[in-house]
């Protein structure tokens, strides 16, 4: 049953230093081993392995996302440590970045060095 497993994400790469750095540096994340297959770092309970693939071109959407408690202090602590939100024309709130949906919902998107997007989200 899926349900009961933990889940693991998956990232590409094309340079493990700087994947590590902002992984582990810039997130927080605690590394876990680097091997001829992956990178792999740990947030929270779960693994995120992150694997070398040489002439990477990122993909368009969202990859990973964090739902987490208090947004705005969230995206905080990333721009304190170096990681700006992307600041897309649709998004009201161009200082911190975070979109607000009809729904009330509330996301922000960053990116890794590879290009990979990121988000946190808030969901009342």
């Amino acid at each position: 049953m899926l349900t009961s497993g933990k889940m693991v994400g998956f990232i590409a790469t094309t340079d493990y230093e700087k994947a590590r750095a902002f992984y582990e540096g810039k997130l927080g994340f605690e590394f876990i081993s680097l091997d001829q297959f992956a990178l792999v770092v740990r947030a929270g309970d779960h693994k995120i392995r992150i694997s070398k693939v040489p002439g990477f071109t990122p993909f368009h959407g969202t990859v990973l996302g964090w739902e987490v408690g208090d947004i705005e202090a969230i995206v905080t602590w990333l721009r304190d440590r170096g990681v700006p939100t992307e600041k897309y024309s649709f998004v009201a709130d161009q200082e911190l970045g975070i979109w607000t949906a009809p729904s009330g919902d509330r996301v922000a998107w960053f990116k890794d060095p590879d290009g990979n997007v990121l988000s946190v989200s808030f969901h009342p």
